[in-house]
């Protein structure tokens, strides 16, 4: 599998500690310093994908850190979508299509915040598998191709693309102050930590197999895992929805 990651906070490599045995995925991963947005970065998501924003719009309101996250996290949640899709598609496990279907609104909250804030959607026109950034491009090819292997391990690679996202939530939401965008992150994580308990529990349920955190902390993983299936996630016009 070939590597990366996402381009928040913190990031080092990853190995997808594959208990099958048929393969290991290593993700390697650019240090937020040099990839996520902060004020003065030139490396700015929101730059160097060729993201444009309406200055009258964002730059008395939102932070380059608040601009970049959203830029990212609207392309991650699609690639989380566009992963499922693949590989309901490879399995027929309902699960895989289930969560898509969630995954589109959690794209469509951040789209609407795009909007909002007058900042350029990366995700407009694009088909299924087709990004703006390429470290989320590659990643879908990898993620997509290691969930074809087994069913073990397509789960697993749910498992895997849900607990980066909730990693780099909580990392975004450090640099945050914008109540609006705090608010959606939080529901985002809601169904997030939904997400990773149905696919931890369909892994052990359908091959006996477990899964081992890559981004989270064992004892934060296992805390989510064990804990009750949450509700309340805002939808794109805020309603109130099951993650």
């Amino acid at each position: 599998m070939k590597t990366t990651k996402y381009v928040s906070p913190r990031l080092t490599a990853l190995a997808l500690g594959l208990t099958t045995g048929v393969m290991a995925l290593s993700l390697a991963v650019l240090p937020a310093s040099q990839t996520q947005a902060a004020p003065g970065n030139p490396a700015n998501p929101a730059a160097t994908a060729g993201v444009q924003t309406s200055p009258a719009a964002v730059s008395t309101t939102l932070s380059e850190a608040e601009i970049a996250g959203l830029v990212y996290m609207r392309e991650e949640e699609k690639l989380a979508g566009d992963v499922y899709l693949a590989l309901y598609a490879e399995w027929g496990l309902p699960i895989f299509q289930n969560i898509a279907n969630s995954e589109q609104t959690h794209t469509d909250a951040v789209k609407t915040l795009l909007d909002r804030y007058g900042v350029e959607d990366p995700a407009a026109g694009a088909a299924a598998g087709e990004f703006v950034n390429a470290d989320l491009q590659a990643l879908y090819e990898q993620l997509t191709a290691l969930g074809e292997q087994s069913l073990g391990d397509a789960l697993k690679v749910g498992a895997t693309i849900e607990d980066l996202d909730i990693s780099d939530l909580q990392k975004n939401l450090a640099e945050v102050e914008n109540a609006s965008i705090r608010r959606v992150y939080e529901n985002l994580m809601k169904g997030s930590r939904n997400h990773l308990r149905s696919f931890v529990s369909t892994l052990s349920r359908q091959t006996g197999e477990t899964y081992q955190s890559q981004y989270l902390s064992e004892d934060e993983f296992q805390s989510i895992v064990d804990g009750a299936r949450e509700t309340g996630r805002a939808g794109r016009n805020g309603s109130r929805n099951r993650p």
